[in-house]
């Protein structure tokens, strides 16, 4: 009798569900799918706003002419002397004997104020 009131109660277990999914997650899930979706739709809708509002890029006739001459002034870096060896080698890090580490000479230009 025991194996026939075991199988019985396999049988009135399975019958009854213990957990059922379609519940609070059922109507939360496509609300929030929802609204996912109304945000990106709004956000492409307001990107397209401000690229409409901005202005046309330059046509060619409206590009800026390119100068005659050099605008770029080459400066001498007062740190030091950027000369490569007599011989062509590479310097190691030994080699450099602080170089760099120089006081910096005085302004050429005389103090504004």
């Amino acid at each position: 009798m025991d194996v026939l009131n075991a199988v019985n109660a396999v049988e009135v277990s399975a019958a009854v569900p213990l957990a059922d999914g379609t519940g609070a997650l059922g109507l939360v899930l496509p609300i929030v799918a929802l609204a996912v979706v109304a945000l990106l739709i709004g956000g492409f809708i307001l990107s397209k706003r401000k690229h409409d509002a901005e202005p046309p890029p330059p046509q060619p006739h409206e590009q800026p002419e390119k100068p005659e001459g050099r605008t770029h002034i080459e400066q001498h870096d007062p740190h030091s002397s950027d000369r490569f060896p007599a011989d062509g080698h590479a310097l190691s890090p030994y080699e450099l004997k602080d170089h760099g580490n120089g006081p910096l000479p005085p302004d050429e230009e005389p103090p504004r104020g």
